[in-house]
């Protein structure tokens, strides 16, 4: 597979190349973007847009590009092992499904791994770390997943609808952070909702946070087993929240059973369903800085990450505001890591696609903290 690498953060007016990508069912492990040369009218576009002095890598302003293009990528969960820099995406593709609040056009069906030995440098697509034809136990939909590493493994975390469609969390084992992994024959006893994110303590001990609304189901399991209608609380009430539980010392179990993570306003009080702005929709991710742990987390159909603060990792969390604001697309979905002493915000928007909000493609920028450890929100656009 052809994989074209661009540099990070670099500086000037480039314009973006325009692409396509048509892929069926059966052909996900061969999919590639179509990028054609640039044309001498482009060429004299980019002189005039720096005549003029717009500022952007691109005709939407942005600020840094997708990291590869030969494939659309999305819902980036970034980790440092062995002092590499890996990036976990789901992968996006044309399935023909028309557009729904439940996400039936995010219709995934494979992961490929990411990664990086410094920033700036090649950015290498490993293929197909994981297809849903290896598990026996799917139905449809690859979500946003995780990963992470105890005594030499590697663990994929994956949300992925059983043959019930109801979303469940499988967990596949490879020796290698890029894969292949091989998925267990059942998904993880007990687990529900999408959007796993494995958090590492200091210790060592690993928590699996989870959850999100709408197509996520997590409002279909307010009384404990799931069911086929929708049951969210009243817009003065108290949102529902992220799952969290510590998992098992073999890493493909619970020890215990998920809890609530608590996310309250600056009175101590949880954040109400209905503030749209601030209420937990999905992508939840923790990570820690400074002797707090920061819960980040989209608020769906406002499209913004934010975040919340605890000096315990199980919470409650206190919201502190925005990390970054609605991107080209209609989703918004994150990760935050520490690479090389800095820190870095990882997201998606869909600027590749020229805004289809099913096509998407991770980006990165460097996130700052204030004095006091708050953090400095990002804007991925000048304009």
């Amino acid at each position: 597979m052809h994989t074209r690498y661009l540099p990070l953060l670099a500086l000037g007016a480039v314009m973006l190349l325009a692409c396509t990508e048509q892929v069926s069912h059966k052909e996900q492990a061969r999919d590639t973007l179509q990028v054609p040369a640039k044309s001498n009218a482009d060429a004299a576009q980019q002189r005039e847009v720096k005549q003029v002095g717009q500022k952007g890598l691109d005709e939407y302003g942005s600020k840094s590009l997708p990291l590869v293009t030969n494939i659309y990528t999305a819902d980036p969960s970034a980790h440092v092992f062995d002092d590499k820099l890996y990036i976990y995406p789901s992968h996006d593709y044309e399935a023909g499904i028309p557009q729904n609040d439940n996400g039936d056009h995010f219709a995934m069906r494979d992961y490929h791994v990411l990664s990086m030995a410094e920033v700036g440098g090649e950015v290498k697509e490993h293929g197909v770390a994981l297809s849903v034809d290896q598990v026996p136990w799917a139905g449809r939909q690859m979500w946003a997943p995780d990963a992470a590493t105890k005594d030499g493994q590697y663990y994929l975390y994956f949300p992925l609808k059983d043959k019930q469609d109801i979303f469940r969390i499988g967990v596949a084992i490879s020796d290698s952070p890029v894969g292949p992994f091989v998925p267990e024959p059942e998904p993880m006893a007990g687990s529900f909702g999408m959007d796993p994110a494995v958090f590492a303590d200091d210790d060592q001990q690993h928590y699996l946070f989870f959850g999100g609304i709408w197509g996520g189901q997590l409002q279909r399991w307010t009384k404990g087993e799931y069911s086929q209608q929708d049951d969210y609380p009243a817009d003065d009430a108290p949102a529902l929240m992220p799952k969290a539980v510590k998992l098992s010392d073999d890493m493909l179990s619970m020890d215990g059973e998920p809890q609530d993570i608590m996310i309250l306003d600056e009175s101590g009080q949880p954040i109400k369903q209905g503030d749209l702005d601030r209420r937990f929709f999905e992508a939840a991710w923790v990570h820690k800085y400074q002797g707090n742990y920061y819960l980040s987390y989209s608020t769906g159909d406002t499209h913004k990450i934010v975040y919340a603060m605890s000096e315990n990792l199980m919470g409650p969390y206190t919201f502190k505001g925005v990390v970054l604001d609605p991107v080209v697309g209609w989703t918004n979905h994150h990760s935050i890591a520490e690479f090389q002493d800095k820190w870095y915000l990882f997201y998606h928007d869909s600027t590749l696609s020229k805004g289809q909000t099913h096509l998407r493609s991770v980006k990165m920028a460097q996130l700052k903290y204030n004095d006091d450890g708050t953090i400095v929100p990002y804007q991925a656009y000048y304009k």
